[in-house]
């Protein structure tokens, strides 16, 4: 019976912090199983059920992963690329290796030596992409609501890094902090300022 694994990343339109990627290895019976415990797109899920699902994927599938690529990197290389890092990351952090590899989204991997398909709204699709999401999205929300703490002007704990209208006044009243993107600055900086009415 051939291994799937899913994939999916969370943080990629977020201003702040890292972005993250996780990757489930399944058998088409932990696929049932998965969706039989409520597993579905992270984003349909509140914070409190995401968190309780994670110690059943964990029990569940065969396999797991999660990786990220730092602020640094997304600078460096642009958020798709570390977003393909970071998928390439937790691929390889994996201990039993996957047949074929379902990525959520419309592209595939680059240099990526594992067989794979791009399957976009993968996460209503797969059981695999789905406990991807949801393990992907807990272990960012831990490490923003930890960043949280250093930085509490920027309403961190509520948005979880996103653009909100109180993340962006915080920006523009007190700059950008080293764990804020970088690249992201011109062109947002340019338009914060238009969309705070």
């Amino acid at each position: 019976m051939p291994l799937i694994a899913g994939v999916d990343e969370v943080g990629r339109g977020c201003l702040f912090g890292s972005v993250f990627a996780a990757v489930v290895v399944i058998s088409p019976e932990q696929e049932r199983q998965l969706w039989d415990v409520g597993v579905k797109d992270s984003k349909k899920l509140s914070e409190k059920k995401r968190e309780l699902l994670v110690p059943h994927i964990k029990d569940i599938v065969t396999d797991w992963a999660i990786a990220s690529a730092s602020v640094a990197e997304i600078d460096e290389i642009n958020i798709l690329q570390a977003t393909f890092l970071a998928m390439g990351r937790a691929v390889e952090n994996l201990k039993i290796k996957p047949d074929h590899c379902l990525i959520d989204g419309n592209k595939l991997i680059p240099n990526f030596a594992y067989s794979q398909e791009a399957l976009v709204k993968g996460d209503a699709k797969s059981g695999a992409i789905a406990a991807a999401s949801i393990l992907a999205k807990v272990a960012r929300d831990q490490e923003i609501i930890a960043l949280a703490e250093t930085y509490p002007q920027y309403d961190l704990a509520s948005n979880k890094g996103y653009g909100t209208k109180k993340h962006r006044q915080a920006i523009l009243q007190y700059g950008l902090t080293s764990e804020h993107r970088q690249s992201f600055k011109i062109k947002e900086l340019k338009q914060l300022s238009l969309k705070l009415d």
